[in-house]
């Protein structure tokens, strides 16, 4: 989350850089989360709406986390790099009642994620600056606090 990126648009050639910022001794990375991109702050192109709200995910391998997830009937705690996601996830997405509506949630934006014109865009995934993110972590370098 503070290492630099770069942004290259492979449909119309635009292009941005990305760079944490400084404060002091730390650096100020990226916030993930939220239906933006974390570093550009540009819409997730993996969106959809369900249970009256925004689903999304940044990419197959996030959606098939999540799956298997809200699919599993009996919840195993495995350590796993991506285990620390789940319990930050809404009640909405956990709750059984909703589990087959998340699903269908989750098969439409595996369809997304094979489209990649403007047109197929889903109606949810546009810019609504709905999770204002302040700052991001902090990443203290040489010690120094």
């Amino acid at each position: 989350m503070f290492m630099p990126r770069r942004l290259v648009c492979a449909g119309c050639g635009a292009t941005d850089a990305w760079e944490a910022e400084v404060q002091g001794a730390a650096l100020v990375g990226a916030a993930p989360g939220g239906t933006e991109d974390p570093f550009f702050r540009q819409p997730l192109w993996l969106q959809t709406r369900c249970v009256g709200r925004v689903l999304w995910a940044y990419n197959e391998k996030h959606i098939d986390e999540l799956a298997a997830y809200v699919g599993a009937v009996l919840r195993h705690h495995v350590a796993s790099p991506t285990m620390a996601m789940f319990p930050r996830l809404p009640v909405w997405m956990k709750r059984a009642d909703d589990r087959a509506e998340v699903l269908a949630g989750l098969g439409k934006l595996r369809d997304l994620a094979e489209h990649s014109a403007p047109d197929d865009r889903s109606d949810a995934a546009h810019r609504r600056d709905d999770r204002p993110r302040l700052r991001g972590s902090a990443y203290f370098r040489g010690g120094a606090y």
